[in-house]
């Protein structure tokens, strides 16, 4: 699944690349996409001096060493391993709604053509959690509390020893700016996140279960294996 969905990225990336100086893409930072991100490294053919990067969403409150830092787990995957043209990385160390702000200025400068992303197991995308998403939010970037099934995602995915060392605040992008991608392509493996494939696939589409939002953008790819898959 990671191959074909890495495959299908690097294909939409030289597309792209045909009608267009520079291509702008969000990345996720999660174990869902791991196999994902190692599989695009290796793609050949790609001008990535004309690929500028970003990422989703970003812990307040880790020292900037951390390896739960989003920026740095990207770093080691993908972002110090392939020549990009630029890298924006989310530094919230500052006032994090001034690097809210900041951030959100970086994004605005040009339209985003790829997100890759994965969906949480209680629907989130990013850190938008059910109780506190607006899919018509006014803001692009914002600090956000996390919920305690979110939290405790971070530890069943073993990015924390337990739940009391993972942060409740982070920054994130909003449901607008997620969804203002040309392209989307949402990889999500693995048996625990079932459900969550379920109800984005038939749940109403209320904030109630963020990604079903998904289903109104056109230009969505959806990636499930056997575990994920609701129909196996």
């Amino acid at each position: 699944m990671g191959r074909a969905a890495a495959q299908d990225i690097a294909s939409s990336i030289k597309t792209f690349l045909t009608n267009q100086p520079v291509v702008r893409i969000i990345f996720a930072a999660a174990p869902s996409q791991a196999d994902v991100l190692e599989n695009l490294t290796t793609e050949e053919d790609i001008d990535w001096s004309r690929v500028v990067a970003f990422h989703m969403d970003e812990y307040i409150g880790l020292p900037p060493e951390s390896s739960q830092r989003f920026g740095n787990w990207l770093k080691v995957r993908i972002f110090d391993r392939l020549p990009f043209n630029r890298v924006h990385i989310i530094s919230p160390e500052e006032n994090p709604k001034n690097s809210a702000n900041k951030y959100s200025k970086l994004l605005n400068e040009a339209p985003i053509d790829i997100i890759c992303l994965g969906i949480g197991t209680n629907g989130h995308l990013a850190f938008n959690d059910p109780l506190d998403t607006d899919f018509a939010d006014s803001e692009d970037v914002k600090v956000v509390p996390l919920d305690a099934i979110n939290r405790r995602q971070q530890v069943d995915d073993g990015c924390f020893k337990n739940l009391n060392s993972v942060p409740k605040t982070a920054i994130t992008l909003t449901i607008p700016m997620l969804m203002s991608a040309k392209k989307m392509f949402c990889v999500v493996p693995g048996e625990a996140k079932r459900q969550a494939v379920w109800r984005t696939l038939n749940d109403p589409i209320t904030p109630s279960c963020p990604s079903t939002t998904l289903r109104t953008h056109s230009g969505c790819n959806f990636y499930v294996d056997n575990g994920s898959n609701p129909e196996r």
